[in-house]
């Protein structure tokens, strides 16, 4: 075939001239990559079982037409359907495991597509596959002209900003280029180069035990400028929706179309929008600003968090909170929660907790409220009520204002922004076993703090509303039994996925793996005197949500969740697989080691160690949580252990193992 121009939709570039590239030919050895041999078997998983029949070349991962984020080199995996078969893929052999399982680590071409050649063959039979591998975010060589990454323009969209405050734009350019952004009016505003080094993935950063590939080039080819005061590109319309109106009406006073995004282009001048210009000698790109910036006043607005806007009664209640937009959850707002909101970015609203502190929030889960004053909220006196499973803290509120609560070992502090202290007095009540002292500070300016110091290690706890008072709940740690820590225990046991889930180069899901050895662990915790609940017991999607909420109603004291893991493209799982478990909260932490040391031990594979990890079934406060990945369906010994009742039953018992040596430690030494 002739020569073929590919243009990544990830890579759109403006450059001096246009570049075509020849067809992806096989993928070239990438200096020092590694073999594609795995690692030898562990001992301790039971040996992948001997299948013979017809070859069956088929791939498994990636799927056909699959978009990959790799680098240079990537795995690929599948199976050939018999175990006396050979497998190379572009000539290098591969190894191919007694069941006809197979995974290779491969180079990529320097190209948009790589184009594997797979050739399997047994004694009487043989088959080739063609499979072509498209990755995102390729970029062809920049060479020495002109170039501006025109996807890589920040901020885009449509921006509410405060008139005094500072915005950051960047943008990717030839090293070298003067950059310059021209407003409508006018106004220029130069974006000067800085010194970065190259991105390293966020899969990389996670996963990649080689700390030689977080090394990568520095760079000059970012550069950023800072604008205030200024509007830009067409009116984006309000902020916030118009008490009672409609969507159509809002974006019909903004110039929108319905949906709220721009309506086409050819109704919107040119002039209307600002224009990003890059020159170096006598070569000049130009490109339109995709951005809509309009300015506040000095006032916030008030608005009233909601994650059930449609009534549906479907939803947790709760609108998180992050430091940057889109980024990872760190607060949690009940429902009713009101904020001043101070900004916007495109679907992401930001609310001033305090002086201090902002967080950004779905715009879509929230609702103005009609004015009312912006005085801070009032903290008053607090009222302690000891029950019989838990510590009930009460705290009234002026308003239902932004907190956070977070832990350390025995102290549990609840954080109540834009609020000031009117805290007389502290009634504790009858004197009580758990709760030692409550100590509560103006820390910042509008953020109270609540201290609540405890005679044992946290268990668990809760917070919500009831009507302008804040409940914190506290809870008991159940009464152990030091040589049978099990007895009488409640343990949620989640079987994770589906929806979603890995699968194995024969085709095992990881929801069946992670069933299996979830109905192998109920008879061996049930055999210790515990309760099991399962969150599923049968091969069908439950949500997230559903299975927190399903432990939190049936007051389990222990949530572990089973899973088995895979690794993002571009990860070498020779080199980085291996068993751990991840936490949330920090009185999961001994859970988390006690069942990670025990899965190593049993499964004899690579200690990958504990992980803290912003996941839905980690999460949970009302008890000690975790989730455990341990072993890799990717891999086909790991696969075929997972196909086998001896390797579920071995997960199983690690698992049991765990949870009796962190229940044993909590209940402090034998009588």
């Amino acid at each position: 075939m002739g020569p073929v121009r590919h243009f990544p939709l990830a890579a759109v570039l403006l450059a001096g001239c246009a570049s075509s590239h020849p067809p992806a030919s096989p993928a070239p050895t990438v200096p020092g990559a590694p073999k594609t041999a795995p690692p030898e078997p562990s001992p301790s998983l039971p040996s992948p079982p001997q299948v013979r029949g017809p070859l069956a070349l088929r791939v498994a991962y990636p799927s056909p037409g699959a978009r990959i984020e790799a680098k240079d080199s990537t795995f690929i995996y599948g199976s050939v359907g018999t175990g006396d078969a050979t497998l190379a893929i572009d000539g290098t052999p591969v190894r191919v495991w007694p069941n006809g399982a197979w995974i290779a680590w491969v180079p990529l071409a320097d190209d948009s597509v790589t184009r594997f050649r797979l050739v399997a063959k047994t004694a009487t039979d043989s088959a080739a596959l063609e499979y072509p591998v498209r990755r995102t975010g390729w970029q062809p060589p920049r060479g020495t002209a002109l170039w501006l990454d025109t996807l890589s323009l920040s901020p885009r969209g449509r921006v509410w900003w405060p008139r005094g405050e500072y915005l950051t734009f960047s943008a990717h350019a030839s090293e070298g280029a003067d950059l310059r952004l021209r407003l409508a009016d006018g106004t220029v505003v130069p974006l000067v180069s800085t010194a970065e080094p190259e991105p390293v993935s966020e899969a990389v950063r996670a996963f990649e035990r080689d700390t030689a590939k977080l090394a990568t080039p520095v760079h000059h080819d970012r550069y950023v400028g800072l604008l205030r005061g200024h509007r830009l590109g067409p009116d984006p319309g309000p902020m916030l929706p118009f008490l009672g109106a409609s969507v159509a009406a809002v974006a019909s006073s903004a110039g929108l179309c319905a949906t709220g995004i721009l309506c086409p282009s050819d109704v919107l001048p040119d002039s209307a929008w600002a224009t990003l210009e890059a020159t170096r000698g006598s070569d000049t790109l130009r490109v339109r600003w995709p951005l809509q910036l309009t300015l506040l006043d000095s006032t916030p607005r008030l608005v009233r968090l909601d994650d059930d806007s449609a009534g549906t009664g479907t939803t947790d209640g709760i609108t998180p909170g992050r430091a940057l937009p889109s980024g990872t959850y760190h607060w949690f707002f009940p429902r009713g929660t009101r904020a001043r909101a101070t900004g916007r970015m495109n679907g992401d609203l930001r609310l001033a907790l305090s002086p201090q502190s902002d967080a950004w929030v779905a715009s879509a889960e929230t609702a103005p409220v009609p004015f009312e004053p912006m005085t801070p909220a009032v903290v008053g006196s607090v009222l302690v009520h000891p029950d019989s499973g838990l510590v009930r803290i009460r705290v009234p509120v002026s308003r239902r204002a932004p907190f956070e609560v977070t832990e350390t070992t025995r102290e549990i502090t609840l954080r109540i922004y834009d609020a000031v202290g009117d805290v007389n007095w502290i009634r504790y009540g009858p004197a009580d076993s758990l709760v030692q002292s409550i100590a509560w500070s103006q820390a910042a300016t509008r953020e109270v703090t609540l201290t609540v110091t405890l005679a044992q290690p946290v268990w668990g706890y809760r917070a919500r509303w009831d009507r302008n008072d804040l409940l914190l709940e506290v809870r008991r740690p159940p009464a152990i039994d030091h040589d049978r820590p099990l007895q009488g225990r409640l343990i949620a046991v989640d079987p994770g996925h589906p929806p979603a889930g890995a699968t194995g180069p024969t085709g095992l899901r990881e929801a069946q793996a992670n069933l299996a050895i979830a109905l192998a662990l109920k008879p061996l915790l049930e055999a210790d005197g515990a309760r099991v609940l399962l969150t599923r017991t049968a091969d069908v999607p439950v949500d997230l949500w559903p299975r927190v909420d399903l432990a939190e109603r049936a007051d389990a004291e222990v949530l572990v969740s089973i899973h088995n893991n895979a690794l993002p493209d571009g990860v070498n799982p020779f080199t980085n697989s291996g068993s751990s478990v991840y936490y949330n909260q920090p009185r999961s932490i001994p859970l988390a080691r006690a069942v990670q040391d025990a899965l190593v031990r049993r499964l004899g594979v690579r200690d990958l160690g504990i992980g803290r990890g912003d996941l839905a079934l980690v999460r949970p406060t009302w008890m000690p949580s975790v989730l455990t990945e341990g072993l890799f369906m990717i891999l086909p010994e790991q696969e075929a252990a997972l196909r086998s009742r001896e390797g579920t039953e071995r997960y199983a018992e690690a698992v049991r193992e765990g949870l009796r040596r962190f229940l044993r430690e909590r209940a402090g030494p034998s009588p």
